[in-house]
């Protein structure tokens, strides 16, 4: 059905300008404007409301997680390559040859000198 809508949305963005030019007073057709672009959310966010409350939990349980653990293995994305699949399914993110060498995180020191690893 949303692939539908998108060809609808795309119609009266154009058409709003248009309506908005034959209006009176400018401020009007800019209100008539904004009020049509609202509407147009609206109807979107009812349509892909249920999409999204569907997909919330694996994003929750799936996602974020894995999202927290690579973002602690990498520390600046601007020092990587783009990933890149193997043939066996493999990904490989390369660090950049000239990138700085990443932050290493000093391991904790105890009171007798212990350090856990």
């Amino acid at each position: 059905m949303s692939h539908r809508v998108l060809p609808f949305v795309l119609c009266l963005s154009l058409a709003t300008p248009a309506v908005a030019q034959e209006t009176e007073g400018t401020s009007e057709g800019f209100d008539l404007l904004r009020e049509g672009s609202r509407l147009i959310l609206e109807g979107l966010l009812d349509e892909l409301q249920p999409m999204i409350d569907e997909a919330q939990p694996f994003f929750e349980e799936e996602m974020l997680p894995f999202l927290e653990r690579l973002g602690g293995l990498i520390d600046d994305l601007s020092a990587y390559e783009m990933p890149e699949r193997l043939p066996n399914g493999d990904i490989i993110i390369r660090r950049i040859p000239e990138a700085p060498p990443p932050v290493q995180d000093a391991p904790e020191v105890g009171e007798g000198g212990d350090v856990e690893l």
